[in-house]
């Protein structure tokens, strides 16, 4: 008898450690519970709002006329124009050194930027660019090439008195592919370009290749081209590229103008998507920003989440989840992951979530009239995550609310085309904000500053702070987010040794008017 005892006993406890590790080997017959109600196992549980008191408040919020006139008001002539002229009349050298090739990886943004190194390096060696290989995305699996995102043709033609640039290599270099530098090391290779190389390093180090090869291949190329102590008539010619040569395809730009004018004129209940849209009276009509929209960008997808190394409120389940994505994409080697989260937030090194960034927006003064356009990938946490930043701003659109599944075809599951659509609509909004510093931040600050355009820098380090304090009531709160963000929504400045032109355009590539 005590024998079966026992034997039920075990044979209940194999039972009961089999049921604890079926959610682990068959996750997805478990991953339906993580929406509806909590799960050890589930990354996607929704996390309560963490400033709960100040979520009530921001819901009941009031917004005075003044506030909201403030926000819409665009910003004043501050002295400054575009000015990327050259100095001199650009020439083109009466005999091209060569080829040069780059093979350029990272997302839309860090791409966009290395295709103004690349010719501004060209300039500097007088040689011919071969239109840039974009590598396919580590994280989002894009394929997208250059002539996919980029109009070519706008491209050449905005570029030809500065530069010759070939949409392939002829015939005879057709061996110099992607697939041939990655099978063994190559004379033709430069894989040593350091960060931020100077001029000289390259007409040291390249221009040899090039007269003796005729070709010479760059990669990688990322940040391989330095800010400082450039001649001007480079620094002017990357701005060029990146403000007039660089041009989306005609079909984002197309379904971007759509989306614009969506935001500015609501569709009637009555209009379905696809069909032309015309303003709707409401009640709102009346209010500041009405035919206005703000582009929000939510950088908060789970490569960003667990990079960040900081708590975000999933419990245990997201905890696990994101150590687990740390090990096998860094092998669990994140900077921030030697502070706490405490002091991560304090020092402002912890990327906003939509709870977080919803109310910042509202402690501005934006009410829930407000047209927000969600310029975003894909949320780590899903719609949940995104729930009270909704509650927050009931209008909030993004591109699959505003556009048919026909229109979108074309871009679908494709991130650079979906960014550069983003990209488009965040040009044409009249203010801009990102959740967190990144390149996409980066390069809306520069083409805006560039275009005198309204966007607002949140403060993180100040907020961090702010939301660390659980006794902070709304009013205090409001103060001191205000305050806080006063010199923050687009005044020019001015770029510093070693920050980016593509950044901080003022002076390199502005002018006083």
């Amino acid at each position: 008898m005590m024998k079966l005892y026992y034997h039920n006993r075990r044979a209940a406890a194999l039972s009961g450690i089999l049921v604890l590790l079926l959610p682990i080997f068959f996750p997805s017959l478990f991953a339906p519970l993580g929406y509806a109600s909590p799960s050890i196992v589930s990354e996607w549980n929704a996390p309560k709002p963490r400033h709960l008191p100040l979520l009530k408040s921001a819901l009941r919020r009031q917004t005075s006329n003044g506030l909201q006139s403030d926000l819409w008001t665009p910003l004043a002539d501050q002295g400054w124009k575009p000015c990327i002229a050259s100095t001199s009349s650009p020439t083109l050298p009466s005999q091209s050194q060569g080829y040069v090739q780059v093979f350029l990886d990272g997302g839309l943004n860090q791409q966009r930027m290395g295709i103004c190194d690349a010719v501004a390096i060209a300039k500097i060696l007088n040689a011919t660019l071969v239109i840039p290989y974009l590598e396919v995305n580590p994280v989002w699996q894009d394929t997208s090439s250059f002539k996919d995102i980029f109009d070519v043709d706008h491209f050449i033609n905005a570029l030809k008195d500065d530069i010759s640039i070939v949409r392939e290599v002829p015939e005879e270099y057709s061996w110099s592919t992607r697939e041939y530098y990655a099978t063994a090391i190559r004379a033709t290779r430069i894989k040593a370009a350091p960060i931020h190389a100077s001029a000289n390093w390259y007409l040291e180090n390249v221009l040899p290749i090039l007269q003796s090869s005729g070709i010479a291949a760059i990669s990688p190329f990322s940040h391989r081209l330095a800010f400082d102590n450039m001649p001007m008539d480079i620094q002017r010619l990357r701005c060029k590229v990146n403000f007039q040569a660089l041009v989306f395809v005609p079909h984002v730009r197309a379904l971007g103008d759509a989306l614009v004018e969506r935001l500015r004129n609501p569709p009637s209940k009555s209009e379905s998507l696809g069909e032309k849209y015309r303003g709707e009276a409401t009640d709102a009509k009346d209010k500041q920003g009405m035919g206005k929209f703000v582009v929000l960008h939510l950088r908060f997808d789970k490569d960003m989440a667990a990079h960040s190394a900081c708590d975000f409120g999933g419990g245990k389940a997201e905890k696990l989840a994101l150590a687990k994505y740390r090990q096998v994409i860094w092998q669990g080697r994140v900077l921030n992951s030697q502070f706490t989260d405490e002091e991560l937030r304090s020092q402002g090194r912890c990327p906003l979530t939509p709870e977080e960034i919803g109310l910042l927006l509202a402690a501005l003064g934006f009410d829930n009239s407000t047209r927000l356009y969600l310029a975003s990938h894909k949320v780590f946490g899903g719609e949940a995550r995104i729930s009270t930043l909704r509650k927050l701003f009931p209008l909030m659109e993004d591109k699959k609310s505003l556009a048919s599944a026909e229109e979108r075809a074309q871009i679908k599951g494709k991130a650079s085309l979906l960014a550069a659509v983003d990209y488009h609509v965040s040009m044409h909004s009249d203010i801009f904000i990102s959740a967190s510093p990144g390149n996409m931040h980066n390069a809306m600050v520069g083409h805006r500053t560039y275009n005198n355009l309204k966007t607002i820098r949140p403060n993180m380090a100040l907020l961090g702070q702010l939301f660390l304090n659980k006794s902070m009531v709304w009013s205090e709160f409001q103060q001191a987010v205000v305050e806080g963000h006063k010199n923050r929504q687009g005044e020019t400045r001015l770029r510093k040794p070693k920050q980016s032109i593509y950044t901080y355009p003022a002076t390199d590539c502005m002018c006083h008017a």
